[in-house]
């Protein structure tokens, strides 16, 4: 019997084998399986009742799991597991099993994104194309639209709305080499995916992000002088009003300075929670960087951020690139794909999480007890009308920015407070009020020197005319993707660093990234670093044509793509790397299915999407596992390699 098949444990399990081995001493018994690989010990448990026992004992499985998985032994099991359990649930549960392999994007697929209910998931692409497809198996699109109709170049991210009534888009438009302008689109879920508005995004890394149900986030950006800029992030309605040109559809929401050519990018919203107030508005720098072994670049490819073409190599440099890869391909990839590492606050965190878990469930079960009341109410939780959209608690806006160079190597937070969006528009004064003005204006202007022009290069003279960011976390590194776990308690971010004791003397030439991407975790109530994965993992992008590498958090594992043609696995609690998926090109977005932790997609530059299972949803189809290609596991990977 093997742990990949879901076994049943017989209770009629017969004591009379005809022989005298039932009867070997338990002591004796657990001397000799200790000697037992996983597959012999599930095997001698079919003897009898007595070996069954012994079979099933949690110190063996213990074991067997630190060196199977080769977990740190200082790693304790999960609160309210077994080893046997987690054994098998690392074996038998974990998305593995590549059920479906999906071609209907003509070009590189650069993102994926799953509804909250888990049934469906949108893919953004290279070939302009957004697709929305149902998750069930095997995975069918549902709705399908070409936004090069709206001048866009590609389509490059996607979002759903908590109620998964709409969906936003994120595109690039077309225009010079050298244009950063996007634009957004919501599209409705209910109304056979039509187009509810557009808004422009500049530049086109911001994304855009849901700031509630019903109201998005934008951002845009205008040069004040050489090397500075400001980025205005906007608040709008996820639809375009039709009933009064009073009413508002779009809110300025902050304005925030940038040096350096740097800009706000890749935003996000989390949920503040308990006893987040309680953090200072500091810089802070995380002190694990990396120095690389090599620095040599590679060719574009996948989702390039804005003003990749600041500083452009030669021609030349992608030819040395080419070869270094091809000098390196044959490197067995696993040795970047580490383990996280978490502090004890984090683990202290777990326990505490675990003990008001079990607080919950205890009251839980009381109210299922009482009247079914209760249960109504809870099903209008999701009105998508707009008397349901306030946001009553804190939020944390939470994105990307540089203060050194132009690439994004720090992670802002500015704290949302709750705000009424407004009902009605100041229709400000009439038209011969405003002539009146403008010609008082002109006389002014004729009869004294204008005004003196603000030094937008001296910030301390301008500070007031911009929004202050709380906190910042300087990774100290290229950053090209985060994730928000599922409780939005932790914020898992992908980085390439620079070498330790880099100098930055010219903003527009940033230090050289390393080949490998990092992986920090930052706990969102203490803005403190309390995880990270180094050396994780290879790249081999140059810095100046750096893309973004999407990652995952789901509450059982992570999972992030990367360039080497790999998406990859790790189980969040023990931190292991459990797994790797293979592509033909870069793997650019990965995602959970947020309903069913055993079912991943990963996206990539070969134009294709790949839907991974785990065996036991497989066995669920009816689906026979060996006729299906298999992602690599690293504990059969080691065992492979010693024989």
């Amino acid at each position: 019997m093997d742990c990949n098949e879901e076994e049943e444990i017989n209770p009629n399990t017969n004591d009379d084998c005809g022989s005298l081995w039932p009867y070997l001493p338990h002591p004796a018994l657990f001397h000799i399986c200790q000697y037992l690989n996983y597959k012999e010990l599930l095997r001698i448990g079919e003897v009898c009742r007595s070996w069954l026992t012994v079979s099933r004992d949690d110190l063996l499985w213990k074991n067997l799991f630190y060196r199977n998985f080769k977990v740190d032994r200082s790693v304790p099991i999960i609160v309210g597991k077994t080893w046997l359990e987690e054994f098998k649930r690392l074996c038998y549960h974990i998305p593995i099993v590549q059920t479906e392999t999906l071609t209907d994007h003509m070009h590189q697929v650069l993102h994926v994104s799953f509804s909250h209910n888990g049934k469906y998931f949108a893919t953004c692409s290279k070939d302009g194309y957004v697709l929305v497809w149902n998750s069930t198996f095997p995975a069918s699109i549902k709705y399908h639209r070409d936004m090069r109709k709206f001048c866009w170049k590609y389509t490059q991210f996607s979002q759903f709305n908590q109620s998964d009534t709409l969906l936003l888009v994120s595109g690039v438009h077309f225009g010079t080499p050298h244009s950063t302008s996007g634009e957004i689109a919501v599209f409705s879920l209910q109304d056979d995916f039509k187009l509810q508005c557009r808004v422009v995004n500049k530049p086109y890394d911001i994304f855009g992000t849901w700031y509630s149900d019903q109201h998005l986030l934008s951002g845009d950006l205008h040069w004040l002088a050489h090397l500075v800029s400001t980025s205005v992030l906007w608040l709008n309605k996820a639809s375009q009003e039709t009933g009064s040109e009073h009413v508002p559809i779009t809110q300025n929401l902050y304005k925030f300075y940038n040096r350096n050519a740097s800009s706000i990018r890749a935003i996000m919203v989390a949920n503040c929670l308990p006893n987040s107030e309680n953090v200072g508005n500091n810089v802070e720098a995380l002190k694990d960087n990396v120095l690389p072994k090599d620095q040599d670049v590679m060719i574009e490819h996948g989702n390039p951020v804005s003003h990749h073409d600041i500083n452009a190599l030669p021609g030349s440099s992608r030819h040395q690139a080419q070869r270094w890869y091809n000098r390196n391909k044959n490197i067995d990839s696993f040795e970047y794909a580490t383990s996280i590492l978490y502090n004890t606050d984090y683990r202290k965190v777990e326990l505490e999480s675990y003990d008001i878990a079990q607080g919950f469930d205890s009251i839980g079960s009381d109210e299922n007890n009482s009247n079914k009341d209760d249960d109504t109410e809870s099903d209008v939780s999701f009105d998508t009308s707009e008397e349901f959209d306030e946001v009553p608690e804190d939020k944390y806006l939470i994105f990307t920015t540089g203060f050194k160079t132009y690439t994004p190597h720090q992670i802002g937070f500015k704290r949302i407070k709750p705000f009424m969006f407004p009902k009605r528009m100041d229709p400000g004064p009439s038209l011969k009020e405003r002539l009146i003005l403008q010609e008082r204006k002109k006389e002014q202007l004729r009869s004294s020197s204008p005004p003196p022009e603000p030094n937008w290069l001296d910030f301390d003279a301008v500070s007031d005319k911009f929004d202050k960011i709380d906190h910042l976390i300087d990774v100290h590194g290229h950053i090209i993707g985060m994730g928000l776990s599922p409780d939005h308690r932790y914020l898992y971010v992908n980085s390439r660093p620079w070498p330790q004791g880099y100098n930055i003397t010219n903003p527009l030439d940033p230090p050289p990234i390393a080949q490998e991407i990092d992986i920090h975790v930052i706990d969102l109530v203490t803005l403190k670093q309390v995880g990270t994965m180094l050396r994780s993992h290879k790249a081999y992008t140059p810095n100046n044509e750096c893309f973004f590498i999407f990652l995952d958090v789901c509450n059982e594992y992570v999972a992030s793509g990367a360039e080497d043609k790999h998406g990859y696995l790790w189980d969040r609690h023990y931190g292991i790397c459990l797994a790797k998926f293979p592509h033909a090109d870069v793997v650019n977005s990965v995602a959970f299915n947020p309903k069913d932790p055993e079912m991943l997609v990963t996206t990539s530059d070969d134009n294709t999407i790949k839907i991974w299972r785990s065996r036991a949803k497989a066995k669920q189809l009816g689906l026979n596992v060996a006729q299906f290609q298999e992602g690599v596991e690293k504990r059969r990977y080691r065992m492979q390699k010693r024989h």
